[in-house]
């Protein structure tokens, strides 16, 4: 093959790639391999397929600069998905940025544990709604659906809108403090609330620790202050027999299960995730089935 000319000096893809990998290593960056061509896919556009037909293909200068630089400032243990301003989750392409927590396949349990109860017709409603991506996800996987969303943060709710608009979702968005603002009634309220000891949040990635919402995290002293507040006030806006249903921490589900039964919620039933931890707790308010 022929060797293709270099331009201004610049490195061609490989090189590009085999230096950004070397440079995040060197970072304590944990994907390092994966995180270097992501972001070197994002700069240029090109695909892994034409990546491994032409890997002299030399690099703009433009590219060049802007893939050194955000190299650099993922060293520094700024989230990849904050650089890219994006973060798939259930196939779609949420924007994600520093007001919200980055969508994690773990929440997909949840979003994928609602699906099999919801029907077309519900009004579901999603607290702590955060980027967005529980309540778009649900509204775009199951039509005739209708869902309202909330967070306490309106630099929260204003990603989640954007979300919504991008991908046709008619959700209704409220900022709120929790039920503060709600008068509706439900047959499911859905939540991934902060849950996270105080304490615990610490020993936390740089990533998450420096650069989430702290607010998203935050659970308080033992991690289950919202899940109280949530339980307690959650009544009032299920209908009889409507469903309630949580993400929870690893460790959390005999704690949020006895919530929930102290509670007079019942047929209370935890769901695990991929990697098999506790990931969901679903139970139903007392009277008939929704």
């Amino acid at each position: 093959m022929e060797k293709k000319e270099k331009k201004n000096g610049c490195p061609t893809v490989r090189e590009a790639l085999a230096s950004g990998e070397q440079y995040l290593a060197g970072c304590g960056i944990t994907d390092a391999a994966v995180d270097a061509w992501l972001l070197l896919e994002y700069v240029t556009g090109i695909s892994r397929a034409r990546f491994l037909a032409d890997r002299e293909l030399p690099m703009e200068q433009e590219a060049c600069k802007r893939y050194t630089e955000l190299l650099r400032q993922r060293g520094g243990h700024i989230p990849l998905q904050h650089l890219t301003g994006e973060q798939e989750f259930m196939g779609f392409p949420f924007l994600v940025n520093s007001h919200v927590l980055v969508p994690r396949q773990d929440t997909e349990t949840l979003v994928e544990t609602a699906l099999k109860w919801l029907r077309p017709g519900m009004r579901v409603l999603d607290l702590c709604t955060g980027s967005g991506c529980i309540a778009v996800s649900l509204w775009k996987l199951c039509p005739g659906i209708a869902v309202d969303a909330l967070d306490v943060s309106g630099d929260a709710l204003a990603v989640a809108r954007e979300n919504g608009r991008r991908m046709g979702a008619q959700i209704g968005w409220i900022q709120s403090d929790l039920y503060e603002a709600v008068s509706q009634q439900y047959e499911m309220i859905v939540s991934n609330p902060p849950y996270i000891p105080t304490a615990v949040i610490a020993g936390l990635s740089e990533e998450v620790r420096l650069h989430e919402p702290y607010q998203a995290l935050d659970g308080k002293e033992d991690g289950l202050f919202f899940y109280r507040r949530i339980i307690a006030g959650a009544a009032g806006h299920l209908k009889p027999g409507g469903l309630l249903l949580f993400e929870i921490g690893y460790d959390q589900a005999e704690a949020v299960s006895e919530l929930l039964r102290a509670a007079g919620y019942r047929d209370i039933e935890v769901v695990r995730d991929l990697a098999g931890h506790d990931r969901v707790v679903i139970s139903r308010c007392a009277g008939g089935e929704p």
